[in-house]
């Protein structure tokens, strides 16, 4: 049978998705399977690594399925997954724990005491992973600490992909990129970083080997293949993070090109030939293959702030669509389109659960700025997609102070489907932005890797030449001068409030 087809599988932080591509990058089938995330304590995010496999499992299947594609049909598979995952598991790879995802922030405090430390700053410099909650790292130190039980008997730790191709294949691997995102790994030498493992309480033997992107596994058990519908011998290739693979399913990959992701939270990245990091702590940098290297600053609050609007705001037009099968969130970004920018002097502090890049503070809160009696719901929404917008922008200068200026911007995720929000994003970047037809970037990057691993293709950089691009936004001068003169002001209120966040939040302890 003619092999045609690649697959990329994105385990996402609320859903698996599994696209099918043809060679050149169109798509030709996609299924997505959603799972929740567990809040059963303030602050914990928690999910079911087993649901999560399941999802994997179904997306593949249905995949396939909703375009009659047979597994003989598929080239390869590439694996792009969420980072910071941790689960402790025994000697069979059953789960002692649930996945603590990057959005928990039960180890505030034992961030907070390692990053004031000189241990915390090597570390930082060495892993390339900045001292946060997010961090497994500093997940395992908060476990340490606390007698956590699943802790205590665990025989391995891993993330959520090497859950799922530990019990797939028998074999325990991490690419770099993920490696790279535990805190406990060593982005200069591609080993675990000794300084890290001593003071989490983990040995070597615990952890997966690390491997570069193009690593194959091949022989799935036989019962995941049956129930996939795929043949055992089909090779799927680790792959790495959807960071870095969003990077490259995307084509910015050159020195000077950028990519920028919202969805449920935010990114900005760049790619590079060597390691940037600073002892000021506000980007990451991560290990991708042997040669290259992504920096960038993720932001805990993207589309999710549109989540809360609608669930807070709850006006009867949204009520209305919901009820018909509408799209609220259309509805959100079309009242907001009638609002001037900068929403009549409003403004909107995004960090509803916390913030990662540029402030690393678990502890910073969302605040509205400037609210008067005649602002309305609209000027509301306006006022948080911009704040949005602002935050990834304040990455973006400390990006580029390590790893210079943007000449390319690149745009993907849900929020690339709104011409509005995209636009917004022209004009307070004041850039051109590239957009791609297909939003599924992190799965055409984890394919791509595949087809590199079979020799399909020959190197990464020609996958420039397999990306349908969609259109081009161009900044306008009246936005973008409103906009220039907003941004100092948004800049300067994170400093101002940080001492009450923390007031608050000592407050509800």
């Amino acid at each position: 049978m003619n092999k045609q087809y690649v697959i990329g599988l994105d385990i996402g932080t609320t859903s698996a998705k599994s696209v099918i591509f043809q060679k050149n990058g169109i798509v030709v089938s996609e299924a997505e399977e959603s799972y929740p995330v567990f809040h059963t304590n303030p602050s914990w995010a928690e999910q079911d690594p087993l649901v999560i496999e399941k999802a994997a499992i179904h997306a593949i299947k249905y995949s396939l399925q909703i375009k009659g594609i047979k597994g003989e049909e598929i080239l390869s598979v590439g694996i792009s997954s969420a980072m910071h995952s941790l689960i402790c598991v025994d000697e069979k790879n059953q789960p002692l724990s649930p996945s603590i995802t990057w959005a928990d922030g039960r180890s505030v405090d034992q961030a907070r005491i390692l990053k004031e430390t000189s241990s915390g700053n090597n570390i930082y410099l060495h892993t390339g992973t900045p001292i946060h909650p997010m961090s497994p790292l500093v997940k395992l130190i908060w476990m340490q600490e606390t007698n956590y039980e699943p802790y205590i008997h665990a025989s391995k730790f891993l993330s959520i992909k090497e859950f799922i191709t530990s019990r797939w294949f028998g074999t325990d691997a991490v690419d770099y990129s993920i490696a790279s995102a535990t805190g406990l790994f060593n982005i200069q030498t591609k080993d675990w970083n000794e300084e890290s493992l001593k003071l989490a309480g983990v040995h070597r033997d615990q952890l997966s080997k690390p491997v570069p992107p193009t690593f194959i596994f091949q022989g799935i058990s036989k019962e995941i293949a049956e129930q996939i519908g795929i043949p055992e011998g089909l090779p799927f290739a680790i792959g790495g993070s959807d960071g870095p693979l969003a990077n490259l399913g995307i084509g910015a990959i050159d020195s000077g090109d950028t990519a920028l992701t919202i969805g449920t939270s935010g990114a900005i990245r760049k790619m590079a030939s060597s390691p940037k990091t600073d002892s000021l702590q506000q980007v990451f940098c991560y290990a991708v293959t042997d040669e290259l290297w992504i920096s960038g600053g993720p932001t805990n609050n993207g589309g999710n702030v549109l989540q809360w609007l609608k669930e807070v705001l709850g006006h009867k037009e949204l009520e209305e669509a919901l009820n018909t099968g509408g799209d609220a969130f259309t509805l959100m970004l079309q009242s907001a389109e009638g609002v001037e920018p900068g929403a009549n002097g409003l403004l909107f502090l995004p960090y509803l659960n916390g913030e990662r890049a540029p402030h690393w503070d678990a502890n910073a809160r969302g605040a509205y700025i400037g609210l008067s009696t005649d602002h309305r719901k609209e000027h509301m929404i306006r006022a948080s997609l911009e704040g949005v917008l602002f935050s990834l922008l304040n990455v973006s200068e400390a990006l580029n102070r390590l790893s210079g200026e943007t000449s390319t911007l690149f745009a993907s995720g849900g929020f690339a489907r709104s011409h509005f929000w995209v636009q917004m994003l022209a004009d307070i970047f004041e850039r051109e932005v590239h957009i791609p037809e297909s939003h599924q970037s992190s799965a055409w990057g984890a394919a791509w890797f595949s087809l590199l691993a079979i020799g399909e293709v020959n190197d990464l950089a020609s996958i420039k030449n397999y990306i349908p691009m969609k259109e081009v936004i161009h900044p306008t001068q009246y936005e973008r001068e409103r906009y220039r003169k907003l941004y100092p002001i948004y800049k300067s209120l994170y400093k101002t409030l940080k001492p009450t966040f923390e007031q608050l939040v000592e407050f509800r302890k």
